[in-house]
């Protein structure tokens, strides 16, 4: 094990420790007030200064992260709201919505409120507030490593309305700074079902600052969502302005890459360790292009809902009506699945 600049064995780290979580580890925890009370918080401790938490209400979306003394993630003025408190219903789930690095937007669909025959859909769907079941959390030594798997199952059921499946596996180790997310996404039915899959991973204040450099990936078209958009500025950063309207991008992405892979990195030149220290700090997000071909960006520099939103995706977010209409629509097969995998490091 590499930690704090130097290796390790298992039975060195253990001499130098009461338990192995005075280092690094989860620790599950609840929430008691307002309208969290009530949801569970898995926090995970890489001990090389990322931490994390996984919400297993919230379909073990990652709410809160930080790296140092510093925030890598938006949090929204939501919390981390309990789904009891969720309304399906057109823009309703913006209400409950808890921000935080990584939050699922599907799984039947994704995007703008939209009716498809005769069934309302919401906004983005109902993983983020479908609380996961046969949740895992384990730690183990492999060797001379520290391993962290936490693992779920996420439903989305209805009578007549579809039966998709997910099985989320969230990885990391000892030591390092490196979160590894995979989906496998199966449809359960006996018919063919819509499946768009978004995941809004959301950074903030103070990985984000007008000191920041957000890196895309090369070689394609951006093309704003609203027509009299203007493109500039996109991959810039700027200071809180409370009259700031969102703004909405496509980024085409290379039509091929040698490992299958896109990724954007943010580049922060001050990013805060510990208090009176500043170092720099890169945070890269990459995904598998096979099964999340698209890459929507979502920026937000207002006061308040001052944040970055990367969307690794297959599906564009102006609803299920418009998909279908253009023919983009992904239907998944009757016991057919889909993988998807995406990597969060920071360095």
């Amino acid at each position: 094990m590499n930690l704090h600049g130097r290796h390790y064995t298992r039975r060195e780290i253990e001499a130098r420790v009461g338990r192995i979580e005075q280092v690094g580890g989860i620790r599950k925890m609840m929430l008691t007030e307002g309208n969290e009370a009530g949801s569970t918080v898995l926090q995970v401790r890489t001990g090389a200064g990322l931490t994390f938490d996984v919400m297993p209400e919230k379909g073990l979306d990652i709410s809160s992260a930080s790296f140092g003394a510093g925030s890598l993630s938006w949090q929204s003025m939501n919390g981390d709201a309990h789904p009891a408190y969720y309304d399906d219903q057109g823009l309703g789930w913006l209400r409950t919505a808890s921000g935080g690095l990584f939050m699922t937007c599907g799984l039947i669909s994704a995007g703008s409120p939209s009716q498809v025959d005769g069934r309302a859909y919401g906004l983005h769907g109902r993983a983020h507030h479908t609380p996961a079941r046969q949740v895992v959390a384990e730690a183990w030594w492999e060797g001379d490593e520290y391993e962290l798997r936490i693992a779920g199952i996420i439903e989305e059921t209805s009578m007549f309305g579809g039966h998709l499946r997910m099985r989320r596996e969230i990885r990391c180790r000892l030591g390092e700074n490196r979160v590894t997310i995979r989906d496998v996404v199966e449809n359960a039915g006996f018919q063919p079902c819509p499946h768009m899959m978004l995941y809004h991973v959301n950074f903030g204040y103070p990985l984000l600052s007008e000191q920041s450099r957000i890196l895309f990936p090369e070689g394609g078209k951006v093309v704003p969502r609203e027509a009299d958009l203007p493109v500039e500025g996109y991959d810039r950063w700027d200071a809180p302005d409370a009259d700031y309207l969102e703004r909405v991008y496509y980024h085409e992405l290379p039509s091929s890459s040698g490992d299958g892979r896109a990724e954007v990195n943010i580049h922060q030149p001050a990013f805060p360790i510990a208090a009176g220290h500043e170092q720099p700090v890169d945070v890269r997000l990459s995904w598998k292009t096979d099964t999340l071909p698209k890459l929507v960006q979502w920026k937000m520099p207002g006061a308040g809902m001052h944040a970055l939103g990367i969307e690794p995706s297959n599906c564009d977010v102006e609803g299920m009506d418009v998909e279908r209409q253009r023919g983009s629509l992904v239907m998944l097969a009757p016991g057919a699945s889909v993988t998807y995998e995406m990597e969060l490091t920071v360095r």
